[in-house]
């Protein structure tokens, strides 16, 4: 049994970390603010004498003593994170700091959850570990991917200057239940609009493309590289390399949810990739990690997820 913090536990991708780490036998502390997270996302562990939910901001330091962390925490949709820009860079950047500063003094693990945002809008494709990027510095999106690619940077040289035990993984569009109904990412944006029969909003001409992963490989990834060798810190990409247009998302969508939506189209967003498709090749043959859940089954979960939400909220 190890004691494992997992901060922004109770976040979307977090709280399916802590119910993984939970079913392996572990003690887990689930760090908040609860900004995006929600503790009903962590309900169904209170009462369980291996989990502990502790309110905090991980801009401040934080002491427990512990084997492993799981830097998870910050906003991750543009709307949340461009809601309070600097608090996000904060978060990602002096969270950083304070979680490596626990790590080297209790000689834990830390894994840190970048994202496939620190490749920008990207000149190479698909994207491999080794392509450094092409972000806009300045952009109304800064603040969530230069925040990530500093994180990355202290982790490196906390790593060559403390001899930290470091993990980095580069997450890429993740998706499934306990995503926010109103976080404004592309899935869960388009469930909500096709099960109330409104408007798909799609931006430009919906002919971006993205590669989407199901909740369980991740977590399934972010375990695996954590117990990796100490000479392995990554970074690796863990992503579903099957590509899609954002329109194919939205037919696809419509048509499971039998909806009678009609498709809006808007003005592209300022920086918004044109393209997004993760290399995983170093994933598969570090960690022996793929992903099993394809996107059909996946939305199938994550759209009977919301029509329960649905149900709940309006007494059903």
């Amino acid at each position: 049994m190890k004691r494992v913090l997992v901060t922004g536990g109770a976040g979307f991708i977090g709280s399916h970390l802590c119910t993984r780490l939970l079913e392996d036998g572990h003690d887990v502390i689930c760090l908040d603010n609860f900004f995006t997270g929600s503790k009903n996302n962590v309900l169904k562990h209170f009462g369980n004498p291996h989990f502990e939910l502790v309110r905090h901001d991980i801009i401040h330091p934080y002491h427990a003593e512990i084997d492993e962390i799981y830097n998870l925490a910050c906003p991750a949709s543009p709307i949340h994170y461009q809601y309070n820009a600097i608090k996000t860079v904060k978060t990602s950047v002096m969270g950083a700091i304070n979680m490596l500063g626990l790590a080297k003094r209790v000689n834990a693990k830390i894994l840190q959850a970048s994202t496939s945002e620190v490749y920008g809008d990207p000149t190479v494709h698909p994207q491999d570990e080794a392509y450094w990027g092409n972000v806009n510095p300045i952009g109304i999106r800064s603040c969530y991917d230069e925040g990530k690619r500093c994180a990355e940077t202290l982790f490196m040289d906390y790593y060559r200057q403390n001899g930290v035990r470091i993990k980095i993984v580069r997450i890429f569009n993740t998706y499934g239940p306990n995503m926010h109904p109103a976080d404004g990412r592309v899935v869960s944006n388009f469930i909500v609009q096709a099960l109330s029969n409104r408007d798909i909003t799609l931006y430009g001409e919906g002919s971006q493309t993205r590669s989407f992963q199901y909740v369980s490989d991740l977590v399934e990834g972010l375990v695996k590289m954590m117990d990796t060798p100490d000479s392995v810190i990554g970074p690796v990409n863990i992503g579903n390399p099957n590509e899609f247009t954002i329109k194919d998302l939205a037919q696809k969508v419509v048509a499971l949810t039998n909806s009678s939506s009609k498709y809006l189209f808007k003005e592209l967003p300022m920086d918004d990739p044109k393209q997004r498709q993760p290399d995983i090749r170093y994933a598969r043959e570090l960690l022996g990690w793929n992903p099993k859940i394809e996107l059909e089954e996946g939305l199938k979960k994550t759209i009977d997820y919301f029509r329960n939400l649905e149900r709940k909220q309006n007494g059903n």
